[in-house]
């Protein structure tokens, strides 16, 4: 037998091996176990917290953080929003103003954007400052396809579907919103 040989039968040999090993020790393995849906939040909220490096919101009731959810944000979401059309989510202090259930997207709460300051530096520099911004669901021309997980809104804060039905359950119009670089 030439070496060649003898060589091809050991990492047969050795491969045959580890599969009988892996066959053997496969029922110690740990399962992946799908996660458990979250109970749906009840009531109503006092705060939302934007964390735009982190993409996520968070609810809080009485200084307590009830849910997180991964957001998408607007198309270039690094800084302050100043002026329309340039694709970024506004920061700072800011109230759900509004409510649309006939938005384009599925669901929207509206904030008080642009605010004093901003409407005064925009019109100092010649440009609209920009507006409409919202917490929303996804387009409705996407109904049931998958959640659009990349920054890809005008400077919205974008949802799944299901996340902004439980949101416009439990955030009255008032409820604070900071928005966090």
């Amino acid at each position: 037998m030439t070496s060649a040989r003898r060589l091809f039968r050991l990492i047969l040999l050795t491969v045959a091996a580890a599969l009988a090993l892996l066959a053997i020790y496969q029922p110690k393995l740990p399962r992946l176990v799908p996660p458990v849906p979250l109970p749906p939040l009840t009531g109503t909220i006092d705060r939302i917290l934007v964390e735009k490096a982190a993409r996520r919101l968070t609810v809080f009731r009485g200084g307590e953080a009830l849910r997180s959810y991964t957001v998408a944000l607007g198309a270039s979401p690094v800084g302050d929003k100043t002026r329309q059309g340039d694709g970024r989510t506004p920061e700072g202090q800011f109230r759900i103003n509004r409510r649309n259930a006939a938005s384009a997207f599925h669901l929207s709460l509206g904030l008080d954007y642009p605010q004093r300051d901003d409407v005064i530096r925009a019109r100092a520099g010649g440009y609209s400052p920009g507006g409409d911004i919202f917490i929303h669901g996804q387009p409705n021309a996407l109904a049931g396809k998958p959640t659009l997980r990349r920054d890809w809104t005008a400077g919205c804060i974008a949802v799944s579907d299901k996340e902004i039905e439980e949101l416009w359950r439990i955030a009255p119009v008032g409820t604070p919103v900071e928005i966090r670089p």
